[in-house]
């Protein structure tokens, strides 16, 4: 066991009151991954709280432990950990400024924000990272765990399609088919089921498809979320549809925020393009082929400058002159 791991373990065992959370607007691998994390904890004896600022999407409640998270902590801690949050402003208030003791993420863009830091780029999702050392950690995986696990890698993977699929992964999952988990449910509520307003807001996206540079991007906006009766403050999951759409190197998503920013996602078709270092420069992150970032401003001058700033990184490293 190497050193880091070493600390990781003793931290782990000594806490007695933990808190656990992730990024604000989070998906399927941050909640997986939260509640194997804190059901793992609990087990252990430990007295765990889960925190999601931004609460927990109805498309997840059926997990195992999701009863659990709540918006705001309470009390004090002796230990706080941060699963699949790349930086500190990713994490929203949960924190209350405090400085993480242990981070654990897979995102290269990952700002070693916390005392202990496992950021593990090439695994597929937080969830793999987890299932490589919450052995050693001393948690044995238990079938509702391992239902947070298996959504961590089936939604971080596109069910098994992105390119950074591995060997290890489809091995880790079946490994958690046979804890527990039911794979055909999990993978229907997580990647096909979707509600009627969700269906409604795709249809608004859609209709504003433009293409041009290399670019395929789509806009929703609030009229649209209104209009729709969705309830989230994302894109309904609506990229993974756009960017199956042949002819691009890059798919964009703008979805225009309350507070008077707007979030953008970056999917990348072409393996040159690596979509995270255009994230950066907006204060995002994510990975060579999947990224995002928050961006003040409204829509039409946030639109200008990321299609600016995309088609320039698609020129630098394709050779486009």
């Amino acid at each position: 066991m190497s050193a880091l791991q070493t600390q990781i373990r003793k931290r782990l065992h000594e806490a007695r009151r933990v808190l656990v959370t992730s990024h604000v607007r989070p998906d399927g691998d941050a909640i997986g991954s939260l509640l194997a994390l804190g059901l793992g904890l609990a087990n252990l004896g430990k007295e765990v709280q889960l925190v999601l600022s931004d609460g927990l999407p109805a498309s997840f409640k059926h997990l195992p432990g999701s009863d659990l998270i709540r918006e705001k902590s309470e009390g004090d801690f002796d230990l706080v950990v941060t699963v699949d949050c790349s930086d500190l402003k990713r994490a929203g208030p949960a924190l209350g400024g405090r400085k993480p003791d242990l981070v654990i993420d897979h995102h290269a863009t990952n700002e070693a924000f916390g005392n202990l830091n496992l950021i593990e780029p090439e695994a597929v999702a937080t969830a793999s990272a987890l299932m490589r050392h919450m052995p050693a950690w001393g948690m044995v995986i238990t079938p509702q765990m391992a239902a947070g696990l298996l959504t961590g890698l089936i939604t971080d993977t596109l069910g098994f399609r992105t390119p950074n699929t591995t060997p290890e992964c489809l091995r880790q999952a079946a490994d958690l088919l046979e804890t527990g988990a039911e794979m055909h449910d999990l993978y229907y509520r997580s990647m096909i089921r979707r509600t009627f307003p969700a269906a409604r807001y795709w249809g608004a996206g859609l209709s504003s498809l433009q293409k041009a540079d290399g670019i395929i991007w789509a806009t929703l906006t609030l009229e649209a979320r209104r209009d729709s009766g969705y309830g989230g403050n994302d894109d309904a999951d609506l990229i993974n549809i756009v960017s199956a759409i042949e002819g691009s190197d890059v798919t964009l998503m703008f979805v225009e925020q309350k507070n008077g920013s707007v979030k953008v996602s970056w999917r990348a078709s072409n393996p040159q393009v690596d979509v995270s270092q255009v994230a950066l420069q907006f204060g995002g992150g994510g990975h060579k082929a999947a990224a995002g970032a928050e961006v003040d401003g409204g829509l039409a001058e946030v639109q200008e400058r990321i299609l600016d700033a995309t088609r320039r990184v698609i020129k630098g490293q394709t050779g486009i002159p």
